[in-house]
This record gives C-alpha cells, structure tokens and sequence, in this order.
C-alpha cells in the first residue's frame, strides 16, 4: 500500500513565514500588486523581500502606473543613469503626505536643458500625458517658463460640464489633478513641483475659462515657488484643456530664470 499523499497544513498555532511563498508567486502575483509605498515598506520586513522588492521592473511598472509620461522612450536612458535607476526615480518624485519637497544644494553649473513630465488626469482618467524638453542657456536673464501646449493645441475632457456655471469651478476643483516632474539630467535628480490638487480655482471674467493654479515650494539652499497654471474652456464639441504652464518664481513673486 502506497504512504499517505496528503498536504500537511500548520498545526494549531504554528506560524508561515514569507519564506514558504514560492519567490516566483511573490514576485509575479503579489509584489505587482503593491503601490510604491507599499512596496517600499515591504522591502523592509526581510532580506528575501529587500531583494525581491529592489527589482528594476518592479519599479519601472509602478512608475508607468503613477506617471504614465514615463514610459516614453526618451526615460529609458536617462531614468537608467539614476543611482538605482526608477527606484531612485520614484523616491525622488513621490509627493509624501507632508507636501514639502526638498532638494539637495550643489555646487554644479545648471543643466543645459530641464525634462518635464506631465500627467494630468480628471477623475482618475488620463486627459493629458506629455514630455517636453527646455533649454535653460538660451537666455540666462530670462525667467524659467515652460508651455506646455501649443496655440492650437487641447486636450479634451471627458465631462459634460457647462464652462458657463459655477458649479463647473468646484467640479474642477475636485477632480482635476496634476502632476509635473522636472528631471534633471546632469544631476540625476527629479522633483514633483506640482500640488497634484489646485490651491486656487477661479474664473477669468474676460474669457469665462476656469484657471486652475497648483503650486508648491522647494527649499534647498533657498526657497524656491513652482506655480503651474491650467486653463480650461470650451473646445469643439465639450470642455478641455487649453494652457498649460510652469514658472518658477522666488518667495517675492520674482520669476527666477
């Protein structure tokens, strides 16, 4: 007769450690799952989970998910030249629950050019994802600015609001977030300068478009004010977004160049 095939489980109060997953389960049907943070706390609890979590694709898959800006060919390179490549990237860029950002001084001569990477999204729905490169030495003396969009260029918005009512402000308010990472190459570093919500929705009683502004402040040997602007007004057959657009500026409102 043949020994008995059946499965042992645990006994009454004995414990499974994470080590009995198979590294293959953890790695493809749970950590997958994680978001950032989670996953970043996960990698604290034990060696086999630091190394199972510390996974470039891992990270790049968690990156594509929060920016989906990128996952645009031009990142491949420049994201692999951090430190610990998206990992770095993420740790750089996340917004933590304090919203301060800050960033290290240094001693190096700025970048030629600066990277964005734009995501704006209503209502957790995608509308705008963009990668706009900005030279920084054309003109010194000039301020910092970037525009997003072209005259011509919209995104449209998958709402059906009516500009006109002021019902349209707080709706926007609510559901219109952004994020906008600036990488610098030369450094390797990056930064979110975006709120993700506006700290200011108002009207703009000539055109009657909504201007919605986020902002938020770096210190890092002084204190630093990254104001973005978006501008939604009617566009063909609904609402969109029509400007969108970054300056930097110090905390005397002195557009810093």
């Amino acid at each position: 007769m043949g020994g008995d095939d059946t499965p042992t489980t645990p006994a009454h109060g004995d414990a499974t450690t994470i080590s009995a997953v198979y590294p293959d389960i953890l790695q493809t049907h749970i950590l997958t799952r994680l978001d950032g943070p989670t996953l970043a706390s996960a990698a604290c609890a034990s060696s086999q989970l630091h190394a199972l979590s510390s996974q470039e694709t891992l990270w790049q898959q968690i990156c594509h998910r929060t920016w989906p800006s990128t996952a645009d060919p031009r990142f491949h390179r420049l994201i692999s030249s951090f430190p610990s490549g998206h990992r770095s990237f993420y740790s750089d860029s996340f917004q933590y629950p304090d919203g301060h950002r800050r960033s290290r001084p240094s001693r190096r001569p700025p970048p030629a050019y600066i990277i964005s990477a734009v995501d704006i999204r209503y209502q957790n729905q995608l509308i705008l994802s963009k990668v706009h490169v900005a030279e920084t030495e054309s003109d010194p003396s000039l301020p910092f600015r970037v525009d997003l969009l072209g005259p011509k260029e919209a995104a449209p918005m998958p709402v059906n609001l009516d500009i006109r009512d002021d019902k349209c402000l707080s709706n926007l308010e609510e559901n219109l977030t952004l994020s906008w990472i600036l990488i610098d190459p030369t450094r390797t570093r990056a930064a979110d300068v975006s709120s993700r919500r506006p700290v200011l929705v108002r009207r703009n009683w000539l055109s009657n478009d909504v201007e919605l502004r986020y902002a938020t402040v770096l210190s890092g040997g002084e204190l630093v004010q990254c104001l973005v602007a978006v501008t939604c007004g009617e566009g063909g057959t609904g609402l969109a977004v029509g400007e969108v657009r970054l300056d930097v500026e110090d905390m005397e409102r002195k557009k810093l160049g």
